[in-house]
């Protein structure tokens, strides 16, 4: 059976912008963070550029954003493997190492004339609107346009990543997390009288970003169905072939003429496909029509999880 694997991410979008040619350099850094930390960088930036584009913000400041996305966790780098790649909750002072990926990452930019022009992407990308977040605690008004989308894209990566999504299903649960961190949180804690007003006014998060993002997610809902669809047509053909070969073999069983059962049965080695044998064949069968039963259903709950997120609100 054909292999199906869906890719969570589709990066097209990035190659509008000739990324490869003309920031090779910048992207090159990229080669010491670890596997992980890597291709979530590279899943942010493309999530980046293509709120970007439902924003239309101009191509050159998109380019800028994606490329300060590509490189907002670079600051990784530095942090020793025990605490970037422990698989339990990190300590508070492993925690603390954690988020001075931020202010190394932005050294690393400014001193690299190269690299300079986007040093606010690892600084500020876990700055939080309402002044809770690292590493200053800065407010809207103070928090670059390009961290703040890079703050929505990192996070939703974070939590796709967390909960292993190999596929759309399911996906508006981790929208509604999202959305919880676009509301005012409640001022519980003390904290300086000129970041009240902004906390009562904002939550984490933009709201007009997160419900770009939604647009996205929406788009590769759809480009997933897409992909289900054309696999669901790959299993109808296969089956019309042994649904004749079926319909062979039981006439082959049924048949007392010797000549006649050699004529179905070689008919039906024609038929059979790589891997296949008389054996086992209707084996086969019997698993293609069961996962044309599933990517069935797939569609039909991925067409309903776009219906759910088109009624969020945020």
């Amino acid at each position: 059976m054909a292999s199906n694997k869906f890719d969570f991410y589709d990066k097209t979008t990035l190659k509008s912008y000739n990324l490869d040619s003309t920031m090779r350099y910048q992207l090159s850094v990229l080669d010491g963070l670890d596997k992980f930390t890597r291709e979530h960088s590279e899943n942010v930036a493309s999530i980046v550029c293509r709120i970007c584009e439902y924003l239309r913000l101009n191509k050159n400041f998109t380019a800028y954003c994606t490329i300060c996305a590509y490189l907002h966790d670079i600051g990784k780098i530095f942090i020793p493997k025990a605490i970037l790649n422990k698989p339990s909750t990190l300590t508070d002072e492993e925690y603390e190492i954690m988020k001075t990926h931020t202010t190394l990452g932005y050294k690393m930019c400014m001193d690299d004339l190269q690299l300079r022009p986007y040093s606010n992407g690892p600084l500020f990308h876990h700055e939080s609107l309402d002044g809770s977040g690292y590493p200053t605690g800065i407010t809207k008004k103070d928090i670059p346009y390009e961290d703040q989308i890079i703050k929505v894209a990192d996070e939703y990566d974070a939590l796709v990543s967390k909960r292993q999504y190999t596929t759309h299903i399911n996906i508006s649960e981790t929208l509604k997390e999202l959305m919880k961190e676009t509301e005012p949180s409640d001022i519980k804690e003390i904290v300086a009288l000129d970041h009240v007003a902004e906390r009562s006014k904002y939550g984490k998060m933009s709201k007009k970003i997160v419900r770009t993002l939604f647009k996205v997610v929406i788009d590769d809902t759809e480009y997933e169905i897409c992909g289900v669809m054309d696999y669901v047509k790959y299993l109808k053909k296969q089956l019309k072939r042994l649904d004749t070969m079926e319909d062979y073999y039981q006439k082959m069983i049924a048949s007392k003429d010797p000549k006649k059962q050699s004529y179905y049965k070689e008919g039906i080695k024609v038929m059979l496909d790589r891997g296949e044998t008389i054996e086992n064949f209707r084996q086969i069968h019997e698993e293609y029509k069961e996962a044309l039963k599933n990517k069935q259903d797939m569609i039909e709950k991925l067409y309903n999880e776009i219906k759910i997120i088109k009624k969020l609100q945020v």
